[in-house]
């Protein structure tokens, strides 16, 4: 997959009608160095070590120049997240270790973009 190098945790889960979304870092190893990226996965909601879905591919890879340059280049980190009322879901990520952004998309969108790969 995608994220086989290395993963880590990063947002608190967040609780949905189709389990807890947790979002998390993972970090592509590339003969230039290593590259974190951000991607969601969906755990069942009463036992919560079980993988209902995740998503096939990163939500966020570094593109932006302060994502590519900085004191560790090529990072992208998610720290924080918050749901609005509006339906949109706001995440905090730090970008090359100087600098913290903020990501904005449809909850409901990277719900499903979750659920498109379903683990066997």
């Amino acid at each position: 997959m995608w994220d086989s190098f290395r993963i880590g945790a990063s947002v608190p889960p967040i609780k949905t009608e189709c389990g807890w979304l947790e979002i998390y870092h993972d970090v592509k190893m590339t003969v230039s160095g290593p590259i974190y990226r951000i991607g969601t996965v969906l755990l069942d909601l009463k036992q919560p070590h079980k993988v209902v879905a995740r998503c096939n591919m990163p939500v966020l890879s570094p593109r932006e120049d302060y994502e590519r340059i900085g004191d560790v280049g090529n990072v992208v980190f998610a720290c924080g997240a918050v749901v609005e009322d509006t339906g949109e879901i706001k995440v905090y990520y730090g970008a090359a270790d100087t600098c913290i952004c903020v990501a904005t998309a449809n909850f409901n969108n990277l719900v499903k973009a979750t659920l498109n790969f379903v683990p066997r």
